[in-house]
């Protein structure tokens, strides 16, 4: 699975989503979580592009997999530089995404720094997929940059801020660098999509 990947399109508004009926695994987080490198290592494809300017994604963007399903890149949150317009205008576009699903999401990976504690945003974005039913999985990323007792408290702060999280079944570590945590996330994608 997952041999077979390439970019569908970029949506600006919910009038341009794909039509059809293919499942989708939605990808959410901050800006400059480390989404696109996460997509590119989990795919095993250089088919996201990385930026160093946090904010760049802003459109839902949707990646093809396999002829079969939608792995499907939201614009990220919190970045200060765009205008309150615009992030007002990413947050509906987000909302009213999420509205429209119609059960097609299977999956929703919520990307959180490692590096630092869950942002107020972070907690908002987990509370706000809680009350809309979405199945999700918080993804703690970029622990390459962890010495072994910053992740242990990395890991606290998570269970602190969002409790009831489980590692391995809701809760994952991960790296683009060292690609650990690949394994699992891509057997919760495979599972996610066959139910």
């Amino acid at each position: 699975m997952m041999k077979l990947i390439e970019f569908h399109k970029a949506v600006y508004k919910i009038a341009d989503l794909p039509k059809g009926n293919r499942a989708e695994v939605v990808l959410c987080g901050r800006s400059n979580v480390g989404k696109s490198s996460f997509i590119n290592c989990l795919l095993s494809s250089k088919t996201a592009k990385t930026s160093s300017q946090p904010g760049k994604t802003r459109s839902i963007n949707y990646y093809l997999i396999d002829n079969k399903f939608f792995f499907v890149d939201l614009p990220g949150f919190g970045y200060a530089k765009v205008s309150k317009t615009e992030r007002d205008n990413w947050q509906k576009l987000i909302d009213d995404y999420f509205n429209s699903s119609g059960g097609r999401i299977k999956l929703v990976l919520h990307l959180v720094d490692s590096r630092h504690e869950p942002t107020p945003l972070d907690l908002m974005l987990h509370e706000y997929l809680k009350q809309m039913g979405m199945p999700c999985a918080v993804i703690l990323n970029k622990i390459d940059k962890l010495k072994q007792s910053e992740i242990a408290a990395s890991k606290r702060n998570i269970s602190a801020t969002m409790p009831g999280l489980e590692a391995g079944k809701d809760f994952f570590l991960f790296s683009a660098v060292s690609g650990f945590g690949k394994k699992e996330l891509l057997k919760l994608v495979n599972n996610s999509i066959i139910e």
